[in-house]
Order: C-alpha cells, then structure tokens, then sequence
C-alpha cells in the first residue's frame, strides 16, 4: 500500500462520519443555510429589490421571491459582467461557468468564494465515502482521468470565464495533480477529436486506475483505446476498478461501458451542474443519490406539473413525499434565489433524503397532451434491449405531426451497436412499456389520436456526427433525450441507417 492510500482511509472515516451525522439533520441545515443565505443576500442589490430585511419566514420568502430562469435573472447577471459589486452576492464571484440553455443561449452562472469547495469536495465526499464501505483504497496509488473541457478560462467583465468541468480542474488539490492525466496543455486542446487522440497518447500506458466524466464521451475514450490497443480496457488497465460518472442517466450507456471494460468496476453517480453540486452515490448498497443537503444549498420542490403555473406550490425539504417527481428550485451561496435549474427529481427515501434525476422541465413531448418524461422513455427503451440483448449506443425522441393523413406519432432515433433483426417488433414492445408507464399516452395511443411510436435507426457514430455539425462536440455536451420540437430530429434525419 502506497502512502496516499494509506491516508486516504482515517481521513475517508473522518468524510463519512460527518456525511452520517448530516444525513440525521438535514431538515435542520436547510433551515440554517436558509437564515444565513438570507443574512448575507439583505446587503445585496437583489435582496433591497425584493425587501429582503422584512422576510422573517420561508412562507414570506415564498411570496416575496418568485421562481426565475436564467432569462428573468439576466438583468443581475449582465450588471454583474459589467463590473459591478453586491448584485446577487456580496462582492462579485470569483468565475462564471459557462453552459449552453436550451432557450437562453449561452448562461453566465456565477461561482463565489463561498460556494466553489462545494463542486470539488461534493465529489471527494462520494470517493470517501466508497472507500468506508468498500475499504478499497487502490485508486489513490495510480493514475486518474477526468474527461473535461478546457481548463483555460476567459474574462467576462474581469471574471475568470469557462466550463463548469475546465473551472473543477483548478480546485484539483495539490496532493492529486502528480495523478491527474492528461496533461494541463492536452486539456486545454479545444477540438475534440483531436484532444481525444491526445488523450490516448498520454494515458495508454499509463496505470489508470479511475476514470470520471459524461458516459457518452466516456465510451469514445474506450472506443479509440479499443482501436489503438485491440484490448478491451479491463485488460489495457488492469488496475482500473472505478468509473465515475454524472451528467445523464447511467443506464442507456452502462451495458456497453462495461462491455468495452470487459468486467464489472466500482460505479459512482454523481449530480453536478453550474448552479451546484446538488447529490451524489453515497452507497453501493442503496439506490439513489444522496441529496447534498449541507452545502450552502436551500433547495425548494415543485411538483413537476405546476412548475410552469404562475403560484406553484413550493415545499421545502421536510414536505416532499417519496415517488413524487418534482421540479428541483435552488437558492445558493453563489447568488441563485428560488433559481429553476430545469431538472427533475424523485425522491426514493427521506431518511435519508435520498433521489434519482427524472428528466428536465424543458424536455418532455406533449405535443398531444401525453406529457412524457425522460424517465419513461429511458426506461421502456433499456427495459426492452435488455430482455433482448441489444445494445443502445445514443437515441432521442420527437413528435412527428400528422404526415399524409396518417396518424401522428413519436420518432425515436436510436444508435444501436446492431439493430434488432424484428425493429417492427422491438419498437412495438417498447412502445407497450411506454404505455405502461404513462397513462396519458396510452390514453392518446387507444382513442386513436395517436399511433404506436416509430424507430429510425441512426447509422454508426451519427449523433457523433450531428454533434460536430453543430459545434458541440465533446466537453460536457449531451444530446436532449426528448423534445418538443423537430430541430433536432430532423437535423438527425441526414444521419439515418442508409443514407
């Protein structure tokens, strides 16, 4: 056992214990970090607009604060870039992240002095905590990867500028960087491909022993190491024993992740964005995530279905009830007020709070009323090709409105590694668990508004190619499960099987 092994173990036991002893509190740490966000947020220019120094309760701060996106927080944000001081925060922040918005284009989400540990020790904590349980410290003695975007950051209005994943790099501690591949001047490599092939050169003969990053571009390092080597990466790292991983569902990807390994590793979920880490696995032995309720985050919850009414109902941590999906609402030591990320949760326990991501507020179809869910269609999709051995490699889904007088009907892209010989029967099956599983649609399904889902098999690597086509491959960059729209699905169309 090597020296950073040897320690990692007392100082996971000191992680653990803390996690434990938070995990019986967390009502009573929200309402803290709600009083202390409040104390600082009254010096603050958002705090005068919305009287602030007269909010003495959450049911005040409810009437007081409204639910805002990223647009209806731009005018704070813009002041913020153009130099200004105590606007969301005291001070200004010490980076903006930088992320893409479905509706807002390019957002400036801004990370304080206060908040930026959180992202780096959110994620330490999940490592620590797999250490307690599993007693293995293996990973410390070799070499570890986070596939990342750019560590080289810009200035907006004098403000250290860049992705979420680039900004993480620089909160990498000290006693990690002799780990850390690639190297700082491959990471700062903007294209993709050409970072990839990099990426390779620097780590092949490397001991990697822990990989972290989105599944999707997780897989393309597997894929081109496969291709350089002719080894699936369980034998080409024979020490490597954990995978960590965020940013979409784990399980569209899992079954050909661990194909490329060739054998099983330690897995680890996490759930970090721009705004805050919010959760995170904390057992291998329980399901979900272990919501980060310690952290200068006060979350709210709203059912999914009132997040776009004009008075939703708010509830805070004590409220929630297991099975429920809600729209995730965050205020935060980095200056976001009843902040909507666009992300849905579902609580599996509360003691401890414990959930899974469901899908985003902004991506669902209910071109029809049938108003499905990420969840839904992962599940009817995966559900299926695991009874059948297939392989799913990326797939989206879109409505196609009525086309020749026939019935409309969901489109599902699908990247299979092969596609079933019967896709007539496979795509019949998944649509009778969709209908399962969303009563609305299958309301929709027998009153002959609809017809049964369709799949248009997308050609080997095609959203790798649509996702260059439109600048966003690589990095953090994930292609939207569902929309409501056919931007997406008919840009994919040029991408199909046979053409």
């Amino acid at each position: 056992m090597k020296f950073k092994s040897l320690l990692a173990k007392p100082f996971a036991s000191i992680i653990a214990n803390k996690v434990k002893k938070e995990m019986l509190r967390a009502v009573e740490d929200q309402e803290a970090i709600w009083q202390d966000l409040m104390k600082t947020g009254r010096k603050t220019e958002f705090g005068k607009d919305h009287h602030f120094d007269e909010i003495t309760s959450y049911e005040a701060y409810k009437q007081g604060v409204p639910i805002r996106d990223y647009e209806q927080f731009r005018p704070y944000i813009d002041k913020i870039k153009e130099g200004k001081h105590n606007i969301l925060w005291k001070g200004q922040p010490i980076y903006f992240a930088k992320t893409s918005g479905t509706t807002s284009g390019v957002k400036y989400i801004p990370i304080t002095k206060e908040s930026v540990d959180h992202h780096f020790n959110t994620s330490r904590n999940a490592v620590f905590m797999n250490v307690v349980e599993t007693g293995d410290t293996s990973a410390f003695d070799g070499k570890l990867i986070f596939l990342s975007g750019s560590p080289e950051l810009e200035r907006v209005g004098g403000i250290p500028t860049g992705r979420l994943s680039g900004i993480a790099n620089h909160q990498i501690p000290r006693y990690l960087r002799t780990n850390q591949l690639p190297s700082y001047e491959t990471n700062c490599i903007e294209d993709w491909e050409t970072k990839l092939g990099k990426i390779v050169d620097e780590t092949i003969q490397q001991d990697m022993r822990l990989i972290s990053g989105i599944p999707p571009w997780m897989q393309m390092y597997f894929d081109e190491l496969i291709a350089r080597s002719g080894k699936p990466i369980g034998e080409l790292f024979p020490n490597f024993n954990l995978l960590v991983h965020g940013g979409v569902n784990f399980e569209p990807y899992k079954a050909k992740l661990f194909d490329s390994i060739g054998r099983k590793v330690t897995t680890i979920e996490t759930f970090p964005a721009s705004e805050g880490f919010f959760a995170y696995q904390d057992s291998q032995e329980q399901e979900g995530l272990l919501l980060n309720t310690n952290a200068g985050i006060f979350f709210e919850f709203v059912p999914a279905g009132e997040i776009f009414n004009e008075n939703p109902t708010r509830l805070t941590l004590k409220d929630v009830q297991v099975g429920v999906n809600y729209a995730l609402i965050v205020s935060t030591n980095a200056g976001l007020w009843a902040y909507n990320i666009g992300d849905t949760v579902k609580f599996l326990s509360t003691n401890p709070y414990r959930i899974v991501v469901t899908g985003r507020t902004k991506h669902f179809i209910s071109a029809f009323g049938e108003h499905v869910i990420g969840e839904e269609v992962e599940q009817s999709l995966m559900g299926v090709a695991d009874t059948k051995g297939v392989r799913i490699t990326e797939f989206t889904v879109a409505p196609r409105i009525q086309v020749n007088g026939e019935l409309p009907y969901h489109e599902w892209f699908v990247e299979f590694e092969q596609v079933p010989d019967d896709l007539s029967a496979f795509a019949l099956q998944v649509d009778g668990q969709l209908r399962s599983r969303n009563i609305y649609y299958d309301d929709l399904l027998t009153g002959n508004i609809l017809q049964p889902l369709k799949i248009r098999p997308v050609r080997k690597n095609g959203f790798i190619e649509y996702m260059k086509s439109i600048g966003k491959l690589g990095g953090q960059n994930k292609v939207p499960r569902l929309s409501n729209d056919r931007r997406i699905a008919d840009e994919l169309g040029k991408y199909l099987e046979g053409r």
